[in-house]
């Protein structure tokens, strides 16, 4: 099997040209043929061969395999030949011209293609790193943890863009279960290397820190003590009791969370506003906790600004409050999950600028 130049690993997959340019390149090889065609039918003192130099470079469009321009602009070299011999009263030294012009437009158009696929195949072995170290990071979560159903949904952005630092978790403790849903400022291995710190602190703090506003300053230390530049996280701390009562929230910078309830989505919003984590020095006294109803029954959503920034093809955000509303709601957070999800492709064409957490509780008693 011929093996592309300059490869040793298979080349990316090529992705498929838009409808437009697949027509601009078929019309461009119509033409390239009427061209040929013409050449063969009119006077021998005139020639057309150098047109043959495009063969290759829109042979290169669309492709990563390096053979097909190589071997497309081989046969363009190839025809100058019968062009030349169809064209005699042509001087010898224009027909040398178009054969050089084809071989130099071959390579060129063959060393572009290896270029590109070399370069896409770095970035995604980069991206699936960093994918596979934040997957690692993000534990599946179970369906039900005390009095609580849960469901998390994950999706990550589009191919080109870089790997976020979304995260969550849910843990049941000696306080309640408690749930994080927080996103890094940035992208990359940097991101998922704080999220990192971050949900390592907390899985340690919420078991043995009675007060959640506690749990949140010990998340803001750890993220201070990196000293990344202007690194900070957003982030949503909820706890909620065992049997009973009414639910907790510390919201340092993040989305207040939705309650819904009887087809109704109310924002948990806090009387005083906590910083992101690592900012917590801007400010004086301790983190402040806001207590609500979250009653049988009722659901709560936490969710990253991945989803409630995706915006349509007329560039409005996503009206997650407005959506969530109008759908219907089962005994089980999953479904609904499903189909926040499904709305948001439906919404945004499919294509999404920053990866989106997605976490829905269901109070059962």
């Amino acid at each position: 099997m011929m093996r592309d130049p300059g490869s040793a690993e298979p080349p990316p997959k090529t992705p498929p040209l838009p409808r437009a340019a697949r027509l601009l390149v078929v019309a461009a090889y119509a033409l390239l043929a009427a061209a040929v065609a013409l050449d063969l039918a009119t006077n021998p003192s005139l020639t057309f061969s150098p047109v043959l130099a495009t063969a290759p470079v829109l042979a290169s469009i669309g492709t990563r395999r390096a053979r097909v321009p190589l071997l497309t602009g081989l046969t363009a070299l190839c025809a100058v030949a019968p062009l030349a011999l169809a064209d005699p009263d042509v001087a010898f030294p224009v027909h040398l011209t178009a054969g050089a012009t084809v071989l130099a437009i071959t390579c060129v158009s063959t060393a572009s293609v290896v270029l590109v696929a070399t370069r896409e195949r770095q970035l995604l072995q980069t991206r699936s790193v960093a994918e596979a170290a934040q997957r690692a990071l993000l534990r599946p979560v179970p369906e039900r943890i005390d009095s609580l159903r849960v469901a998390v949904r994950y999706i990550a952005a589009a191919a080109e863009a870089q790997v976020g630092g979304d995260l969550y978790e849910v843990l049941a403790t000696p306080y309640g279960t408690r749930v994080i849903l927080g996103d890094v400022r940035g992208k990359g291995l940097g991101a998922v290397e704080t999220a990192a710190d971050v949900l390592g602190t907390f899985r340690e703090a919420a078991q043995v820190e009675p007060d959640l506003g506690a749990v949140a300053l010990r998340l803001d230390a750890t993220v201070l003590r990196r000293g990344v530049g202007e690194e900070f996280v957003t982030a949503a701390l909820v706890e909620v009791p065992t049997v009973g009562g009414p639910a907790e929230l510390v919201n340092c910078g993040h989305l207040p969370p939705l309650l819904l309830r009887g087809g109704t989505a109310t924002e948990i919003q806090t009387p005083v506003p906590d910083p992101p984590l690592a900012l917590r020095h801007l400010v004086e006294g301790p983190c402040h906790r806001t207590r609500f109803s979250f009653a049988p029954g009722d659901l709560l959503v936490l969710c990253s600004d991945g989803l409630t920034e995706a915006r349509d093809t007329a560039g409005h955000f996503y009206p997650l409050g407005e959506r969530l509303a109008a759908m219907p709601h089962s005994a089980s957070p999953g479904p609904l999950a499903d189909r926040v999800v499904a709305d948001l492709r439906a919404y945004t064409g499919g294509e999404l600028s920053d990866d989106v957490a997605l976490l829905i509780l269901r109070r059962e008693r």
